[in-house]
């Protein structure tokens, strides 16, 4: 296992779209402007390709053209794996960092939470099962929303052939941040961020901090949430 890097630290900002609903809660949060939308819930062939040479287009602004149909051709086969980890929300940077070309994505998914009476059984619950995974750093923290739980680690990424020099399947290690944030009726939000670019961690993990700390909940009739495991 590749040594985990640090959680950067969590820097507030403002709620904005986008939006998730979950049941009778509407999840929001803002989006760094240097992240561009996957059309992971476009079901419209046609209009995916079109969002796609959009993203491709934003992402890298003057590029060649074989660097942009890469681009796009490793987008349209990341949506499959962002869709079976039930992404209902994605977005993708490509920056250069200290020079080095680098890439991060971000996604959200919606997901039943733990069997627990409140959301801090919730949160001590999904702590136990990240630990339970052994190979992670897991820890309870507070965002301007409630209580949430952070996992840093690394996993084993694949890159297929048609994409690589030599034609062969290329295996790479992506680092990344999760956070789940329990709402109080059954659900958690879990939102990722991973980069397979390592000189990009310092700079991604805080663009994550600022995204983790925009979120904000609300009720259907738009009153404000805050869960709160102190409170629970």
């Amino acid at each position: 296992m590749t040594s985990q890097p640090e959680l950067a630290d969590l820097i507030p900002t403002h709620p904005a779209p986008p939006v998730l609903h979950a049941d009778d809660i509407q999840v929001r949060w803002v989006m760094p402007e240097i992240f561009h939308d996957i059309p992971v819930q476009e079901t419209d062939d046609d209009e995916a390709v079109r969002l796609l040479g959009e993203l491709v287009e934003k992402a890298l602004p003057g590029a060649g053209e074989e660097a942009q149909a890469a681009l796009g051709v490793t987008c349209a086969l990341g949506v499959d794996d962002l869709l079976a980890a039930g992404a209902e929300y994605a977005g993708l940077c490509v920056a250069a960092i200290d020079d080095t070309p680098c890439t991060a994505t971000v996604f959200a998914t919606l997901m039943d939470s733990p069997n627990a009476a409140d959301v801090r059984d919730a949160v001590e619950a999904i702590v136990a099962n990240l630990h339970d995974l052994g190979d992670g750093e897991v820890t309870r923290i507070e965002l301007p929303c409630g209580s949430a739980v952070s996992y840093v680690g690394s996993r084993d990424d694949k890159l297929i052939g048609e994409l690589t020099d030599t034609g062969q399947n290329l295996t790479f290690p992506t680092w990344f941040i999760r956070v789940y944030v329990p709402l109080p009726n059954g659900t958690s939000l879990m939102m990722e961020m991973s980069t397979p670019t390592m000189a990009g961690w310092d700079a991604f993990s805080t663009m994550f901090g600022n995204t983790v700390s925009s979120i904000r909940l609300f009720l259907a009739d738009g009153t404000p949430l805050i869960t709160s495991a102190a409170t629970a």
